[in-house]
């Protein structure tokens, strides 16, 4: 199994190098460290060649996450992609573990771990709607994204057939990639944390980009009309799409958010008569 990890990192300097090192500290080595610099105005790029020579740097003007992991995944020279964002790290044997799981259960396309959060140095429990899981999964996607990106380790090829990342998400992208994937394949879970994820930080895309499950009823409406979808795949996905549209909708109501009104107006629309409703 030769994996090539790609970071993307934005003027991440201040944890890059904690993610870095995490990756040439494991106990089974990748085969390839690509770092995706999308952008940087600060020294993360000189950091890195200078502390980590054998990573492959690109350089590309700012144009966001997705486009700099699929950036990444283009350019990767081997069958397997590890994700790593640039805030997050791994632990030791994360690669060992996935290794060891893709010899004992071999035929999937995705393995993941379970994962350790901190915030602002503390550790924290996950609530019970983070739980991660195995199999298929395509019904625990829909509330909320059901993979960390840095605790996957997936085939190329699956990515490639998947058109990669979708690029005009600024947020939830991930959550938009593992609908499309899950609907398709099961999982491999590994019931082991092999990640920690830090948050609180002030970068942090939940942080940029309020009221996220905007571009998660974008992922929706987009898999609902364009992916071939079970009958029980297609009213769970209807059925969450309905409900956080209403959800976003009079949230934006009570706050007067308009620019999201006009927003999401013609998918509540569109799915109202989808659904044989006149009114919403």
């Amino acid at each position: 199994m030769r994996i090539s990890v790609v970071i993307p990192s934005y003027n991440r300097r201040h944890t890059l190098e904690r993610a870095l090192q995490s990756v040439f500290e494991q106990t089974s080595p990748v085969d390839e460290v690509i770092l995706v610099d999308d952008g940087s105005t600060d020294d993360s790029a000189v950091m890195t060649a200078q502390l980590f020579p054998e990573t492959k740097i690109i350089r590309q003007s700012n144009h966001g996450v997705s486009a700099a992991r699929n950036r990444g995944i283009r350019a990767a020279r081997h069958d397997w992609i590890a994700l790593l964002d640039s805030d997050d790290s791994w632990l030791p044997h994360k690669i060992q573990s996935i290794r060891e799981a893709a010899l004992q259960h071999p035929g999937h396309v995705l393995y993941h771990s379970d994962e350790i959060w901190m915030r602002r140095c503390v550790r924290v429990n996950p609530m019970q709607k983070h739980r991660k899981s195995g199999g298929w999964i395509f019904k625990q996607c829909l509330p909320l994204c059901a993979i960390s990106p840095s605790a996957s380790v997936l085939r190329k090829s699956t990515l490639q057939t998947l058109d990669l990342f979708d690029e005009s998400l600024p947020a939830c992208e991930d959550y938009d990639l593992w609908l499309r994937l899950c609907h398709r394949f099961p999982v491999y879970f590994i019931e082991q944390a092999l990640i920690i994820k830090y948050g609180g930080h002030e970068d942090q895309l939940s942080r940029k980009y309020p009221a996220m499950d905007r571009y998660r009823v974008r992922a929706l409406h987009r898999l609902l009309e364009t992916e071939s979808l079970s009958a029980e795949h297609f009213e769970a996905a209807r059925a969450t799409l309905r409900t956080k549209l209403d959800i976003l909708w009079k949230g934006a109501r009570k706050h007067g958010n308009y620019q999201l009104i006009d927003e999401i107006e013609p998918l509540r629309r569109h799915w109202c008569k989808n659904n044989g409703q006149s009114t919403c």
